[in-house]
């Protein structure tokens, strides 16, 4: 399920982001007034215990010992409220890196600690990055990640280009282990019989398999551990494949960097 931001009003869902103007101010009401962050914070909660699917005003009322209706008064929709979840959890990361070990080992942390946040929340990585959010905090992401990056000394049309490329890099790994995780879930069957079924299947149907992919084979040669589980498995082997991924793209910044001084 793919999510697109900014489908709310706008104006109402910029200035809540922004914190611009009474946007972001509680009303009055029958009982205590509740904040804008309080509400965002409920919300985070469900969908990190349950996914985006779970999400409703109805829920983050509930969680908050009031209707959904009376979230209204604060936040003007779902549409809205998702939009400022993706942002404020992103405010959970570091605003600025530490350069003094230079440029690699600062976007090595960075792209490390962005794949870590989007395996906390992954429901994150159903925001559409076709539509940005446009928010403060996701615009400090990637201040973040160019303040790293200019240090090579690339010029800005490379430089958008590997700002992209690490960025896209870093989601579509962490995009990998969620979706494993997810995967038993949403399809009724455990990752374990998936793969035990469909692994001796491929057996029978495809007994030269080897033989026919040999690079491929080669490549993917390491078994599972004894007793390890699919998940497991796989998440390890993704770990590994990131690692590896990230020194080759930090290898190709360098090759340009060579290139182009």
């Amino acid at each position: 399920m793919v999510v697109y931001a900014g489908q709310g009003d706008p104006r109402r869902s910029m200035a809540l982001l922004w914190r611009a103007g009474t946007a972001a101010e509680p009303r009055p009401g029958p009982k205590p007034g509740l904040s804008v962050d309080e509400i965002v914070d409920a919300a985070i909660a469900i969908a990190d215990a349950d996914g985006m699917a779970a999400l409703s005003m109805r829920r983050v009322g509930e969680r908050l010992g009031r209707s959904g209706m009376a979230l209204y008064t604060y936040v003007p929709g779902k549409s809205e409220l998702i939009d400022l979840m993706y942002d404020r959890a992103l405010a959970s990361l570091p605003a600025s890196y530490d350069l003094s070990g230079g440029w690699r080992a600062a976007a090595s942390a960075w792209s490390r600690e962005v794949r870590a946040f989007y395996l906390r929340h992954p429901w994150a990585l159903r925001l559409s990055q076709a539509r940005p959010v446009l928010g403060p905090n996701e615009f400090t992401l990637l201040e973040s990640l160019a303040a790293i990056l200019q240090e090579t000394g690339l010029p800005p049309e490379v430089l958008r280009g590997a700002v992209a490329l690490l960025t896209d890099f870093v989601r579509g790994s962490a995009a990998t282990v969620a979706e494993t995780r997810q995967a038993g879930a949403e399809t009724g069957v455990p990752d374990e019989e998936w793969w035990r079924t469909r692994s001796a299947v491929l057996a029978e149907v495809a007994p030269g398999f080897a033989g026919r992919y040999p690079a491929l084979s080669r490549v993917d040669s390491e078994p599972p551990r004894p007793g390890e589980e699919p998940v497991a498995y796989l998440e390890r082997k993704s770990g590994q494949a990131f690692e590896h991924g990230l020194v080759l793209v930090l290898d190709g910044l360098e090759a340009a960097r060579s290139r182009l001084s």
